[in-house]
């Protein structure tokens, strides 16, 4: 197809201006690349392993655990405290003190949302949008038996996500607290966050909000956008790893209103007196409760650093720019193979990933990787994610893989051959 190869040979010459004009093309070679055909955009879902990771950990295995032993608890013991400073300061907006690493995302969303409904006294109707994360629809349905809570779905559009007047219509003096994601798991559109908590605070609730698919990728202004209580996972922008430690943020004016319903002996004021005697600590550490994750943590602060030693900005910016140029490809190239956009197409409007759908999407995901050695990932009912990770994803990639497609849907190897 003589027009399509034209545009592609135009898409090439313009990923390779952009790649040189790319500020942060530097920090590509901070990242492992192990596989150098393959072209990864599933960074939302798992991130590359920073260069960096193979000596942090022998230095914590050998020198910290393996050489000091119990001696690194001294430093340790502050770890969590250090490594949320630093995403607060460099990732989410948020002010010292307000973020702690620990647990996974769903204890940490489960911790807040108990502590949200002690707050709202006795309000018991909590919201949620419909295409919010499935965790975070499954921890709250775990507490309408036990604390005889109502769970009321706002409707969400699979595509441009929930709407802040969607949002102003279902919020009245009954709601304790809604959980909503800042960026959207399926599509990637990004809700404004002062908006939304605007419309909650006029009403005396609150929102709970999930930055996972948003941390590490966007500019998050937790403090200057109202924000009280927040969770997200490390493991996607921020390159900790899988399995890494979650992060919780909890406003300073909240902070000592409220406690976590799980106690545990590092959420303990004085913790080494070994009282039987419970005294949550002040100040965030009382939603720690077990022992840190010691080398997870480690991986966290050396992701949030990096993502520091950018700016945020920066990524942020690229990240828009990355998913611009991808969209206009796909309108352009990949129309015609039965590719739609299916993410917001104002950048404003959207995080650093972008979907398509397609009549046999999951078997074109899986073609992709296997054939075109185009790494993404599929999800109900019809959408193909692309995420663009800003500090090691390239313009330049996202021309190959076009291309790589197209080679793929001419053979009939996706689209009506499959």
């Amino acid at each position: 197809m003589a027009d399509s190869s034209e545009a592609r040979v135009k898409m090439a010459a313009e990923a390779q201006l952009a790649d040189s004009l790319d500020t942060l093309a530097s920090f590509r070679s901070r990242f492992a690349f192990f596989d150098p055909r393959a072209i990864y955009f599933d960074g939302n879902s798992l991130g590359r392993m920073p260069s960096g990771t193979t000596e942090l950990l022998a230095r914590v295995a050998s020198h910290e655990w393996g050489g000091s032993l119990v001696e690194s608890w001294r430093h340790w013991t502050e770890l969590p405290y250090r490594a949320g400073d630093l995403l607060a300061k460099d990732v989410l907006g948020a002010l010292p003190g307000e973020v702690l690493v620990a647990d996974s995302t769903t204890v940490n969303l489960f911790k807040l949302a108990v502590a949200a409904l002690d707050l709202g006294g006795s309000r018991r109707r909590v919201l949620i949008e419909a295409d919010n994360f499935p965790t975070d629809h499954y921890v709250l349905s775990g507490l309408v038996d036990r604390y005889g809570i109502e769970v009321s779905v706002v409707p969400s559009d699979i595509t441009e996500g929930v709407s802040i007047e969607d949002l102003a219509g279902v919020f009245d003096e009954e709601v304790a607290f809604a959980c909503i994601s800042m960026v959207s798991y399926r599509s990637g559109a990004k809700i404004d966050l002062a908006a939304a908590n605007a419309i909650a605070s006029k009403v005396g609730s609150r929102i709970i909000w999930d930055l996972s698919h948003a941390g590490g990728a966007v500019e998050v202004d937790l403090a200057g956008t109202g924000c009280e209580l927040a969770v997200g996972c490390t493991y996607k922008y921020l390159n900790a790893g899988p399995g890494a430690p979650a992060y919780l943020y909890v406003q300073s004016d909240v902070i000592e209103q409220i406690n976590s319903p799980i106690r545990g002996w590092f959420s303990q004021e004085d913790q080494f007196e070994m009282s039987s005697d419970y005294l949550p600590r002040i100040g965030i550490g009382r939603f720690s409760g077990g022992t840190p994750n010691v080398i997870g943590t480690n991986l966290v602060a050396q992701g949030a650093s990096l993502v520091g030693e950018a700016g945020i900005s920066a990524v942020a910016s690229k990240g828009r720019a990355l998913g611009d140029f991808f969209i206009a490809a796909a309108d352009e190239i990949l129309a015609e193979y039965g590719f739609e956009v299916a993410s917001p197409r104002q950048s404003s409007r959207r995080g650093s990933h972008v979907s398509l759908s397609h009549p046999c999407a999951r078997e074109v995901t899986s073609v992709l990787a296997d054939e075109g050695g185009v790494v993404t990932d599929f999800r109900p009912p019809d959408r193909i994610r692309f995420g663009f990770s800003p500090l090691y994803t390239s313009f330049s990639e996202i021309a190959m893989a076009i291309g790589r497609i197209v080679e793929l849907a001419e053979s009939g190897r996706i689209g009506g051959g499959l």
